[in-house]
């Protein structure tokens, strides 16, 4: 085995193992582009090691969503192909899902028409989101090197050098990741812990361009990147995962916040992205560059308007300490607090998961099929929890933990 082929098995051993944590006799479904095939070679190979039933790839081409967006009907756009939603199945009854991004051609959809873009909601599946949502399935989420994607990042094809840069994030290159990830889990979880203990009514940031209050509900617990299935197999959803977020109330949201890091949505590369939130919803976006696509996701459904995430995350990040904008947003939102418009993640609200969508609405929940984050946190950002009675407690100054 080569020197590349050894580091992508055990990366893929990392992913099956901390990541998605398949189980024996589980079926596992891996989504990828066709660049990526070495790494989901490797992760079937690790699964099926783990005792996996069945591991069952499908491969994604950009370059036919381009040509769909460029000339298919209009009214076609919004359309998703059912036979997806049943392969789907597989995985949220109690099966397991990988997603691996790097995207090997990340602004391939920058020149096309916005509008139309922003109908393709394509390759995301509704179904794997409520999954995901819910609790019903193991999975993760994990990025492959390629030149393409070292091209964006780094300005040159320079695959090593982009390598080097997961390895760190993913704690690949500790002498036992493995003991590495668990003493992090144990760390982004007694922090939560402690923000959930001090019940705060409200996040509220500072800075340049930005000051937005984030109401909380009553019922919000502050997690970290893992999950639990409620099968209670443990999963870490993100690999790298450094934030600690909770669900906010999506009624009241307030204030404006610019984006302290470009944002690559569908393939379009936002940049001073600015949005304004009246009675928890947004009223105004605007950015440099990108604006459209933006708006666009915003208008698509009455969640969509609505925050679903508030989420923080200090300079200790090993994302952060790269210096890298990684332009894939599972890597740059680990370098920044961040906030997500649209669907709210239902395990991080007491009482809500044998809920109705209509239910938790009413309860207050962001229900969407639009989940979008967005890096509104840095140096230049404070961040403090505010307390029913106004009461401010400083949460985050110059990128480093308070409490």
């Amino acid at each position: 085995m080569t020197d590349d082929a050894d580091r992508t098995a055990r990366y893929a051993e990392l992913v099956v193992r901390i990541g998605a944590n398949v189980q024996p006799d589980q079926t596992l479904l891996i989504n990828c582009q066709l660049e990526h095939a070495p790494f989901a070679r490797a992760l079937a190979e690790a699964a099926y090691a783990r005792g996996a039933r069945y591991v069952d790839l499908w491969y994604w081409d950009p370059h036919v969503k381009r040509s769909r967006i460029l000339h298919a009907p209009l009214d076609s756009l919004s359309e998703t192909p059912a036979w997806l939603d049943e392969r789907a199945r597989a995985a949220v009854d109690g099966g397991a899902y990988i997603r691996i991004e790097g995207d090997p051609a990340p602004t391939l959809l920058s020149d096309l028409d916005m509008t139309r873009s922003s109908l393709d909601p394509m390759p995301v599946n509704q179904v794997i989101r409520q999954g995901q949502r819910e609790n019903t399935m193991c999975w993760s989420i994990a990025c492959y090197p390629t030149p393409g994607w070292a091209e964006a990042v780094l300005g040159e094809p320079d695959v090593e050098r982009l390598w080097e840069a997961v390895a760190t994030a993913v704690r690949l290159d500790q002498p036992d990741p493995v003991a590495a990830w668990e003493a992090h889990i144990e760390a982004l979880d007694r922090r939560a812990r402690l923000l959930s203990e001090r019940r705060f009514d409200a996040i509220r940031f500072r800075g340049p361009g930005t000051d937005l209050t984030v109401g909380l509900l009553p019922g919000s617990v502050w997690t970290s990147g893992t999950e639990t299935t409620k099968a209670g197999v443990r999963c870490v959803v993100n690999m790298p995962t450094e934030e600690v977020f909770t669900t906010p109330d999506r009624r009241r949201t307030e204030g404006v916040v610019r984006a302290t890091l470009p944002l690559l949505c569908e393939g379009v590369l936002v940049e001073g992205l600015e949005v304004e939130f009246r009675g928890g919803r947004i009223v105004r976006v605007d950015a440099d560059t990108g604006a459209d696509i933006v708006r666009g996701q915003v208008g698509r459904d009455e969640g969509s308007h609505q925050l679903g995430e508030v989420a923080l995350v200090s300079g200790d990040s090993g994302v952060y300490k790269s210096g890298l904008l990684f332009k894939d947003t599972l890597y740059d939102e680990n370098a920044a607090c961040h906030i997500a418009y649209g669907a709210a993640y239902v395990a991080a609200i007491e009482g809500m998961a044998d809920l109705t969508p209509a239910e938790r609405y009413e309860q207050g929940l962001s229900v969407s099929a639009v989940h979008t984050d967005f890096m509104i946190g840095g140096p230049d950002v404070e961040v403090d929890g505010v307390a029913a009675d106004g009461t401010a407690t400083p949460l985050l100054r110059d990128n480093a933990w308070q409490i």
